[in-house]
């Protein structure tokens, strides 16, 4: 690909904006009138494993975040991304090529609904999604507002990720999900219903004495039962300070 046809797939729209990810010197195209990721997204890709010359699948990938990050941090083969919206599966492209990532990572736009139909059935090694935590129209406003589709179950459902993901695992293949703890009992129930065994977990807590407000788990294709349950993280150290081992999640 030359200089030129770089600079028009990377050329930004009205509203967008380059942010530097801390990463390999890698960045990410955003529009903070649609979506921008978040640290759930990044604890997600600290969380999650992927083996040399593995191939994962982000479902549901927004501006492509967390494919980027687990090619920072992992020797993954092949990472690809699905997203339903086309801007942000659009602004996921030009991210991928402003890193020079295109050989390995490809974004496809696609509802994850859908996704058994776009992707060969038992193809991936590891499966990583960040859905909609809140359920239907709880609070609901605007059901096509892009960060409402982020955010609450309006195009896709937990059931329709966990369903995807148990079609496109290989056996013995891994989900990683990062979700609220308020629906972690109807999460590890869909995940047993789905014969995707949950293995591992892990609560995050913005400070030590606060309730937990998200919850990682790694669940695997066929597995039998047992989980084991992680240290608990804390995000801050003080009011606006990290903890170290958000540090260390983030590369610093």
């Amino acid at each position: 690909m030359t200089q030129n046809q770089n600079s028009m797939i990377t050329d930004l729209k009205p509203g967008e904006r380059v942010d530097d990810l801390q990463r390999n010197g890698y960045h990410i195209i955003q529009d903070p009138k649609r979506f921008c990721f978040g640290m759930d997204a990044v604890l997600l890709s600290g969380f999650a494993q992927a083996g040399k010359g593995s191939r994962v699948l982000d479902l549901g990938t927004g501006t492509g975040i967390i494919p980027i990050l687990m090619a920072a941090k992992t020797q993954a083969a092949e990472l690809f991304g699905l997203e339903i919206q086309a801007e942000s599966a659009d602004m996921a492209r030009r991210s991928v090529f402003l890193n020079h990532l295109e050989n390995r990572i490809t974004i496809a736009e696609g509802d994850i609904k859908e996704a058994g139909e776009k992707f060969d059935a038992a193809s991936f090694d590891v499966i990583t999604c960040n859905p909609p935590y809140m359920i239907s129209q709880h609070g609901l406003q605007n059901p096509d507002n892009p960060k409402a589709i982020a955010r609450h179950e309006v195009l896709c459902t937990l059931e329709d990720v966990v369903r995807a993901a148990a079609k496109l695992l290989k056996p013995g293949g891994k989900l990683y999900l990062v979700h609220r703890p308020f629906r972690l009992a109807e999460i590890i129930v869909t995940l047993h219903t789905y014969h995707l065994e949950p293995k591992r977990m892990k609560l995050v807590y913005p400070f030590i004495d606060h309730e937990p407000t998200m919850v990682l788990i790694e669940a695997v294709r066929g597995a039998k039962p047992r989980m084991t349950v992680d240290k608990p993280l804390i995000i801050y150290e003080s009011q606006g300070k990290y903890t170290q081992e958000i540090y260390d999640i983030y590369g610093y």
